[in-house]
């Protein structure tokens, strides 16, 4: 039967090929959009391709309870391409609230674009009971492993609840400021020409949020520079390192790049240098530093073999935004609680105390160290802390203030949702005189 071009069926493919990918095969889900959303020429219909995908993902394991109530036979891991059609349908119906007519019958010539024309009348049946009997009820926590779960309530057991519920709702869109290529309210009476619903906060001197994400190229300037996209809580991070005019200035974590390019706007006198391990993703930082006209020194190395990239120059400055579990932006990427494994939590603490150990002799006597994750999980950030401060003699740790999230002792940490901002952990390390 031949399917009708310009009903979005392509689209429904396209987001069942990705879910697919990640869902069933391991697949990154940045990698999956990266190679899927080329193939589709109008941006409504990546739109929707990404709307669709994020929300199967926050809501996958509601829409198996419904499958496993509905039918005696769910379809397995073998037929997931169907699997996750039926849980887009869904998705549509219940989180997108697309008109109902349109979404079936959509998912329904999907399947057969996907070779599922056998299966086209079952989709049609389950989707349109869909319609009639409500999905299961919602539970915060559903996504997430159970280990994982079990140590957030452990570690924040008075906003476990919050912290799931915040992680399962669609993130707004900040925007940082180039301040070398304009200001705040300049860039703020373009985006009210260009219709874009904004709005300003104190307190974050270079940042816009948008409540509703737009497509970058739907961005006014920002192809010259004049904006990137960052979330609030990473845009913080700037405001914990005060610096010299012409501060020498590692990062040495920098991919993909947004801090280090926020601190040469800020401090373009500054001598920056940006690492990273990944030699793709240094070279999408110079991406990134050329689209924002910055002069920043980029250098693909491992931070912790000091010897391989280090000139002998102490530091006035270090950032060390770890690799950590990333359990702070669950909202904008769920598909880290898919990949995360019990066994990443120690593999990962001991990465973050190696390039402390490692990066500590490197920084200036007075000079300041700021450590920073994208986690929620204690032990990669207090407790990171604690321990390095106990067995670095010349280490304290300098005060941050309520800005910067709740004090912990060792640091500072945001939860998901708080300001609608990410999570996120400071700490600012000095360097004692000798």
């Amino acid at each position: 039967m031949p399917v009708e071009p310009d009903n979005g069926a392509a689209s429904r493919a396209a987001a069942a090929r990705i879910l697919d990918a990640v869902l069933h095969q391991g697949r990154s889900l940045k990698a999956e959009f990266a190679s899927q959303l080329l193939q589709l020429a109008d941006p409504r219909d990546r739109a929707l391709v990404e709307a669709a995908v994020l929300a199967v993902l926050r809501e996958h394991g509601r829409y198996a309870d419904a499958l496993n109530g509905w039918m005696t036979r769910p379809p397995g891991k073998r037929d997931g391409l169907l699997r996750v059609l039926l849980y887009i349908g869904f998705a549509q119906l219940d989180v997108m609230k697309l008109p109902a007519h349109a979404a079936v019958a959509a998912t329904v010539d999907a399947a057969r674009r996907l070779k599922y024309a056998h299966q086209a009348g079952l989709v049609n049946a389950i989707l349109r009971r869909a319609l009639r009997e409500p999905l299961p009820a919602r539970r915060a926590d559903a996504a997430w492993p159970r280990w994982l779960a079990e140590r957030v309530r452990k570690d924040w057991p008075q906003q476990a609840e919050a912290i799931f519920a915040a992680s399962a709702m669609p993130p707004p869109m900040w925007l940082r400021i180039n301040r070398q290529k304009t200001s705040r309210h300049a860039y703020a009476e373009k985006l009210q020409m260009a219709g874009i619903e904004h709005r300003l906060l104190d307190g974050l001197a270079d940042a816009v949020h948008l409540p509703e994400p737009v497509p970058v190229d739907a961005l006014p300037g920002f192809a010259g520079g004049e904006v990137s996209v960052q979330d609030g809580s990473a845009q913080r991070l700037v405001d914990a390192l005060p610096l010299q005019a012409e501060a020498r200035v590692l990062d040495a974590c920098a991919a993909p790049g947004g801090k280090a390019a926020h601190l040469a706007e800020r401090y373009p006198a500054a001598r920056l240098l940006a690492l990273d391990v990944d030699a793709r993703r240094v070279r999408r930082m110079q991406e990134t530093f050329a689209r924002t006209g910055l002069a920043v020194e980029t250098r693909a190395a491992d931070a912790t073999a000091t010897a391989s990239w280090w000139d002998g120059e102490l530091f006035a400055a270090i950032i060390i935004d770890a690799p950590c579990s990333a359990t702070g932006v669950v909202r904008r990427q769920p598909d880290i609680l898919l990949h995360r494994r019990e066994d990443d939590i120690p593999r990962l603490v001991a990465l973050q105390a190696q390039l402390l150990d490692a990066l500590w002799p490197l920084l200036a006597p007075g000079g300041v160290l700021l450590y920073a994750t994208c986690s929620i999980l204690s032990a990669e950030n207090a407790g990171q802390i604690a321990v390095f401060l106990a067995r670095t003699t010349d280490a304290r740790l300098l005060p941050l203030d309520a800005r910067f999230g709740r004090d912990t002792g060792y640091g500072h940490q945001r939860l998901p949702g708080e300001d609608d901002m990410d999570g996120f952990f400071y700490a600012r390390l000095e360097k004692v005189q000798p």
